[in-house]
């Protein structure tokens, strides 16, 4: 039985299980709160997010080298959903009055970018 499951395993494509990660280090502007930043991150999931494909999550460390930046943790079913959602998100930013820019608003009031990286997850 063993056997067999691990030859199963090995004919089917890794890729398909791949999860996207986009991890944008963030600190927090003098004058916005952590539950503030939640509810932009809230009302961007509700907003652009869900019909985007794009799911995010802040993560607020306890223990680490670093316990002045937050953690903006957004996930995607793949690189290539990423990707159309990102394409998706800049092409909104163009249009002053689209939810994206109004959002992006709310963010650079709230905070500043520090570093970013993206990750597969299998």
């Amino acid at each position: 039985m063993k056997k067999i499951l691990f030859v199963i395993l090995m004919v089917l494509p890794i890729g398909a299980f791949a999860d996207h990660i986009d991890v944008i280090e963030v600190k927090l502007n003098e004058g916005c709160s952590m539950p503030t930043y939640v509810a932009i991150k809230d009302d961007f999931n509700a907003q652009w997010g869900a019909k985007n494909g794009y799911k995010s999550e802040v993560f607020m460390p306890i223990q680490s080298n670093n316990l002045i930046s937050l953690y903006w943790v957004g996930r995607s079913d793949n690189a290539a959903a990423f990707g159309k959602a990102w394409d998706q998100w800049r092409d909104d930013l163009a249009d002053p009055d689209s939810v994206a820019s109004k959002l992006w608003a709310r963010f650079l009031d709230c905070s500043t970018n520090v570093g970013r990286r993206s990750y597969d997850v299998y």
